[in-house]
């Protein structure tokens, strides 16, 4: 009965991982997308042609900090691919990741 708990609680573990690694980051880039066009304004058509909307300067900057979040995601990734390919692994010790020896 405890093999059955333990399988339980790592198959949540991966699920959560799961989630927020590879659902997480499109999600990012999906609202950094509406964000930049929710900045942009809403253009109007009539007769005399095309008139352009009222910017919001925050929708354009929430957009480029989701950007950010998505690229700085993805490099850690990356990062960690290629540590991991050298025998070395990723660390969180200090405020910003570290290449160390396993």
């Amino acid at each position: 009965m405890h093999n059955l708990g333990f399988a339980l609680d790592g198959a949540w573990r991966v699920l959560l991982a799961g989630l927020i690694l590879g659902a997480g980051l499109p999600v990012l880039f999906a609202l950094g997308i509406r964000s930049l066009a929710w900045g942009a304004g809403e253009a109007s058509v009539n007769t005399s042609g095309v008139t352009p909307g009222t910017r919001r300067p925050i929708g354009t900057a929430v957009g480029y900090l989701l950007f950010a979040v998505v690229v700085v995601g993805v490099l850690l990734g990356l990062t960690f691919i290629v540590a991991s390919g050298f025998g070395n692994k990723l660390s969180f010790e200090h405020i910003y990741p570290t290449i160390v020896p396993k």
